[in-house]
């Protein structure tokens, strides 16, 4: 990553990212703010900005953030693989620039006075030509990324070490992903596009983009473990074994097309119970890292309580936990469904927040400067963004226990007492 070429395309994918992450989080507030009963009458608010504004919300957080930084880190096991020579450097530029021309088609429709929202799980989508079509140059895009990391396996003259091996692995969960998509629109036929319709489309795709998240947050881990622990975080050899062990799980879902009549409901609850495929590999990788922390605290006598990475990985694998918890008792009509997937989700994050402070960052010569004014802001944010989405996750929960609907806002919800 030492040319200015690799550089500059990794600060692409991640601006991309972080511009995604900032987007979801404004309509995050601002959906808060308009569940808040009798709200609407202090601030009157657009024509179904609830329902477009929840689908901006979790496509950018949900979708274009994940995706975008699997495009960092697709640049950086190219550019490995290759030993700093990569080939198809024109496709690192249209995919990077057909990543941020879909952001624009993704947002645009959420302020136009047309097309209705469809809160499918998932990838809910405004539908509009102008979305749908940021949705297909978003996923042809990564797509390009995945085929030009193939191609550059070929005659390699770099290693090929876990990261790009799982990097690999995720980019292959994706064009899986994309093949279900695929199935499902054909199977769909001329069907009237509504939420009915986006629901059965986005379903099985939908679930095995679930193990891309986790695959990428699993190489984070690995990323973050290495550098805190000046070691590897698991053994690299056991480590490829639960990238199998994740991708061999992930194989399945595809098949469940050939297995059960399209959009069944013994079809829709094989794809569900499919998810407990992912729960393995990541408790392995959890106690590896339990393990690895405790050899550490034994040699050094403390933890590095101040060091991100640390702090990121840790309170990763605590809230990722939680959320993992709380999706035992989801039935999907409530708020404990949301209080499980923001929980894993910021589980995610976290770890995505470690990769950029101490692997981007320094990699893109952006390294944070290691003054304490700026230590104690990293360390507060993290804490911060760690401790928010646990209660977020749990308040979530405990209303949702109580019958508060989800996907409704204002006096759709039907709260009765406080």
């Amino acid at each position: 990553m030492t040319s200015p070429s690799a550089r500059n395309e990794l600060r692409g994918w991640c601006g991309l990212a972080l511009l995604s992450l900032a987007i979801a989080g404004v309509f995050a507030l601002l959906l808060a703010i308009s569940r808040v009963p009798n709200v609407q009458d202090v601030f009157p608010w657009p024509l179904q900005f609830f329902e477009k504004g929840l689908v901006i919300h979790v496509v950018f957080s949900f979708v274009v953030w994940f995706l975008s930084v699997m495009g960092g880190l697709g640049v950086i096991a190219i550019h490995r693989v290759q030993a700093g020579k990569p080939k198809m450097n024109w496709a690192g530029t249209v995919a990077l620039w057909g990543g941020l021309i879909a952001s624009v088609l993704l947002f645009v429709p959420g302020f136009m006075d047309r097309g209705e929202a469809s809160l499918n799980n998932y990838v809910p989508v405004i539908i509009d030509p102008l979305y749908y079509a940021g949705l297909l140059v978003l996923a042809a895009s990564i797509a390009l990324t995945v085929i030009r990391l193939a191609v550059n396996l070929i005659n390699r003259e770099g290693a090929f070490e876990p990261v790009s091996q799982g990097t690999l692995i995720g980019g292959v969960m994706f064009i899986l992903a994309l093949v279900c998509f695929a199935i499902s629109w054909l199977a769909l036929g001329d069907g009237e596009v509504n939420g009915s319709y986006n629901e059965d489309l986005f379903w099985g795709g939908g679930h095995l983009l679930q193990f891309l998240n986790t695959t990428l947050m699993l190489v984070s881990w690995y990323i973050l473990g290495g550098i805190v622990f000046e070691r590897p975080l698991v053994d690299p050899r056991f480590f490829r074994i639960i990238l199998l062990m994740i991708f061999a799980t992930s194989l399945v879902l595809p098949l469940l097309y050939l297995v059960y009549e399209p959009f069944s409901v013994d079809q829709r609850e094989a794809f569900t119970l499919m998810q407990y495929g992912m729960a393995p590999p990541t408790l392995i990788m959890a106690g590896a890292m339990i393990a690895t922390s405790a050899r550490y605290h034994q040699e050094h006598g403390s933890w590095p309580w101040r060091n991100a990475a640390f702090l990121c990985l840790i309170l990763s694998v605590v809230v990722f936990g939680i959320g993992g918890f709380l999706g035992l008792f989801v039935d999907g009509a409530d708020t404990r469904t949301p209080a499980h997937y923001h929980g894993v989700i910021g589980g995610v994050n976290l770890a995505f927040m470690g990769l950029f402070f101490a692997f981007f960052l320094p990699l893109m010569e952006r390294a944070l400067e290691t003054t304490r004014e700026t230590s104690k802001s990293i360390l507060t944010l993290i804490w911060f963004y760690a401790i928010g989405q646990t209660f977020h996750s749990l308040g979530l929960f405990l209303a949702g226990g109580y019958g508060a609907p989800r996907k409704t806002a204002g006096d759709a919800q039907g709260l009765a007492s406080t």
